[in-house]
């Protein structure tokens, strides 16, 4: 009967914890529902919250689209309206010469007939090459990647299974994607951390490869979790990863992000190296000098490879001055006309002919001048490792340098006589001189 008793009460006791455990999986059922609408609550929040950025950064998109398209019109409209002026103007001066032609008198013919000549000489002088083609094309030179986000959204996914305790090295950082970018040929890239609680971070290492899929060099290494990487080689694709170092070890890498920068270089006049008797306006893209002395003024940009092409309006020219185009190193001297040392590469030229001169050395003189209103073209082809020069988008004699390798900044002497813009983010020409 003892027996009996004691298995009644064991019996009894597996009975009441059977019962508490069935309470707790019936409030568990209740939690996991409370738990299941709080968190497809929270799901939803997150997912709308990547929607609303999207719908913001498609905002900003379209905005520049418009703003591309209400510049194009504008320059096709002001086209428009200056050629129809000149057809005008031209269309009243050649109905005028054929009422004069039609006169019988030859002593009056002959007083007026000089002016009359440079009048038409001078009409058809203003159509200059390119006054009759479009400055700008119909289609818009935009273009968005969505391949890198398209990959990221398809790779979203929960992270399951609890952290394990202790100390160790960093998880991988995550890119936020839109928040890396490129500009002109520097890229900037942002990222945050993906640690759990109780895993410090002293700082991250960022590594881009060499622009050609090669070898992987460290660009930073510190706690900001954004940087800047300037200096980049134009019409580039770029491979860039992080990864999150502690006291342990050196986390894993973070996924790889693909930046290209601008096929075509964008830059302006470089207002910290300029001789201080260059003057620089017009977002320093316009550049004047007080002195009657040469004075060298660099660009922002630094080419080492590639194919770039830029232009220099000539805005005044005074006096027959003859200004100096080109390319050279940092270093150049500053206080004398480019080509002058061995530090620069240049087109030399007045209102008559031109001359090619580094190291003070001058040749190939060539026929034909600039004036007001003139374009200078230079092209620079690392690939082929040679420096063209154009006047008025032509060909302005031979090949004027080869063998060029190294670094290069574009570069422009003048004085007091000239005023020159420069015009950058051009296409390269293709009326080449075998």
């Amino acid at each position: 009967m003892c027996q009996l008793s004691q298995a009644l009460n064991g019996v009894s006791d597996k009975a009441k914890e059977a019962k508490d455990f069935l309470v707790q999986l019936k409030n568990m059922i209740q939690q996991i529902q409370e738990n299941g609408v709080e968190f497809e609550a929270c799901l939803v929040a997150q997912c709308d919250s990547l929607i609303e950025a999207l719908t913001r950064q498609k905002a900003k998109l379209l905005t520049k689209v418009t703003k591309e398209k209400e510049y194009k019109l504008k320059v096709v409209r002001d086209q428009i309206t200056h050629c129809t002026m000149k057809l005008r103007q031209t269309t009243g001066m050649m109905e005028y010469c054929l009422e004069v032609l039609k006169e019988n008198d030859p002593s009056g013919f002959l007083q007026i007939s000089d002016a009359l000549i440079k009048r038409v000489t001078s009409s058809q002088d203003q159509w200059v090459k390119g006054a009759l083609e479009p400055k700008v094309g119909p289609d818009f030179d935009l273009t968005l990647n969505t391949d890198s986000l398209m990959q990221t959204i398809l790779q979203l996914d929960f992270c399951q299974g609890k952290v394990e305790s202790g100390p160790s090295v960093p998880a991988a950082p995550l890119l936020q994607l839109e928040k890396c970018c490129t500009r002109n040929n520097s890229a900037t890239l942002a990222w945050r951390a993906t640690v759990p609680a109780g895993c410090p971070i002293e700082g991250y290492i960022l590594e881009l490869d060499d622009g050609n899929g090669g070898q992987y060099r460290e660009v930073y290494v510190g706690k900001e979790m954004v940087c800047t990487v300037d200096g980049l080689h134009f019409n580039s694709s770029y491979n860039a990863r992080v990864k999150a170092y502690n006291g342990i070890g050196v986390g894993p890498y973070s996924k790889t992000v693909v930046l290209k920068t601008s096929d075509v270089a964008w830059f302006t006049f470089d207002p910290t190296s300029a001789h201080r008797d260059i003057t620089l306006s017009n977002e320093n893209q316009t550049a004047t000098c007080s002195s009657y002395d040469d004075r060298v003024v660099l660009g922002t940009a630094a080419f080492s490879k590639g194919t770039h092409y830029w232009e220099v309006s000539i805005d005044r020219y005074d006096n027959h001055p003859d200004p100096a185009f080109g390319v050279a190193r940092i270093n150049t001297m500053k206080e004398m006309m480019l080509g002058k040392d061995d530090k620069a590469w240049a087109m030399y030229v007045d209102n008559n002919r031109s001359w090619f001169m580094h190291n003070n050395s001058h040749t190939n003189r060539a026929e034909g001048g600039i004036t007001k209103g003139s374009t200078v073209g230079i092209l620079l082809d690392l690939t082929k490792r040679t420096l063209t020069f154009f006047i008025n988008k032509e060909q302005h004699g031979p090949t004027a340098f080869e063998n060029l390798d190294g670094v290069f900044v574009p570069a422009v002497s003048l004085n007091r006589n000239v005023q020159v813009t420069l015009l950058t983010g051009l296409e390269v020409p293709k009326n080449l001189k075998q």
